[in-house]
């Protein structure tokens, strides 16, 4: 069956990435986004090898590496600054090299898709367009959408739901439960200016404490750090960020004083871990964090959601071909639900597990994953293997050598 139209729910990353690669083989694809304009909250900045490998497939990498920069390193450390363990993305084996981490944030890079799927003469984003109803009925699927002019009918052979967390879509399809849980932890994400250089931080920097706990990541060439730190459960976003010097003075090295750094945005938001009953269902399929999500320790939920998008279309394109049916989208669901339930949703907890649950002083010799970063450092074999961690994400099945012994990577 030739594909004719797509609708995408969603102009978040995730979406204008589906929109990209489907355009650009001449399907009609219209976006549908209910706010005016792209998203700019502090949200995820690190794209691993295999979400790479899908934006060099959309024909945007170069764009991306060109705003944004390629990590060198990653250390965990103690609260005081101690050096626990780290890896070197030097290490990086040859052939994953043009695939190697990327770091752009989020609302940078839908900048970027923003501008590529414009382009696309085939590809249309409505901006101000909410979808409020979805149905399917033989060949057709369709979205009751509200616009400024009034309520409308959408009509495609295929519905996808890229519309993030709180998605439509997925209501419309299970009901207002998204099943898993909400972690009890609160997170307040921030971008700040601040020299973290002269504490011998490297690129990412994972801190190991029972409270104190966070994470301070370059995120820009010019020293714009993304620093995610926790605090009380149950306060409103405006005592979040009242709180936010008082936590800055008491976690970051040197202690300091809201005049020795520069914040240009700050979010708070709480951890979950959930996956949605199915991503197909007739003609509506969900991907990204619409169909799963999990905190973000690890980078696990946004590459995760960008090698959904990688993998679904190719299934669509199989279908679009004439080379599968469209029980292919079956196979889609299930494989992308099980590498959540076996490796994002497992690993995504550890990694957050690690930072908070286990005594700082010990935990170089007692955490397994440490014990192999610490190996890595003369083993170069073996520190090609835990590059290769993330290929665990991809739908193919490839797992590195020993993936059973390196996959807490993720």
């Amino acid at each position: 069956m030739t594909i004719k139209k797509v609708i995408v729910v969603g102009a978040g990353p995730s979406g204008l990435l589906l929109g990209i690669l489907l355009a650009k083989q001449g399907i009609q694809v219209e976006l549908l986004e209910a706010t005016s304009e792209l998203d700019k909250q502090p949200r995820a900045a690190h794209y691993a090898p295999p979400a790479v490998y899908e934006l060099e497939r959309a024909g945007v990498l170069d764009d991306v590496k060109a705003r944004g920069f390629l990590p060198r390193d990653m250390s965990w450390r103690k609260i005081d600054t101690t050096f626990i363990a780290g890896l070197n993305f030097e290490d990086t084996p040859k052939e994953y090299r043009p695939y190697r981490m990327v770091v752009l944030p989020l609302d940078r890079l839908g900048e970027v898709l923003y501008e590529h799927i414009q382009r696309q003469p085939t590809a249309q984003v409505k901006w101000s367009h909410k979808v409020v109803k979805i149905g399917q009925d033989g060949d057709t699927a369709w979205a009751e959408v509200e616009t400024p002019s009034g309520l409308q009918t959408h009509e495609a052979h295929y519905i996808i739901g890229c519309d993030g967390a709180s998605s439509t879509v997925r209501r419309q399809l299970f009901g207002p439960e998204y099943p898993g849980v909400t972690l009890n932890t609160q997170l307040v994400a921030t971008n700040v200016y601040y020299d973290f250089d002269k504490y011998g931080y490297w690129d990412t920097n994972f801190i190991v404490h029972p409270k104190n706990f966070y994470m301070a990541a370059r995120l820009t060439k010019d020293g714009l750090y993304r620093v995610t730190y926790a605090d009380i459960p149950g306060l409103s976003r405006e005592e979040y960020i009242k709180r936010q010097p008082l936590r800055y003075q008491e976690i970051l090295p040197g202690n300091p004083k809201p005049g020795d750094y520069r914040i240009t945005k700050i979010g708070p938001y709480k951890m979950q871990q959930r996956c949605a009953p199915s991503f197909r269902v007739g003609r509506v399929i969900l991907a990204a964090d619409a169909a799963h999500l999990c905190n973000p320790f690890g980078g696990l939920g946004l590459t995760g959601g960008i090698v959904d998008v990688g993998h679904l279309f190719d299934a669509l394109m199989e279908i679009h071909q004439g080379t599968a049916g469209d029980s292919i989208l079956d196979e889609y669901s299930d494989a992308r639900k099980k590498i959540w339930a076996e490796i994002i949703d497992p690993m995504s907890r550890e990694n957050f597990r690690r930072l908070h649950d286990q005594d700082p002083d010990k935990a170089r010799e007692n955490d397994e994953f440490f014990k192999l970063c610490i190996q890595a450092e003369t083993d170069k074999k073996l520190a090609r293997d835990l590059m290769r961690g993330f290929d665990a994400l991809r739908h193919d099945g490839k797992l590195p050598p020993k993936a059973q012994d390196i996959k807490s990577l993720l």
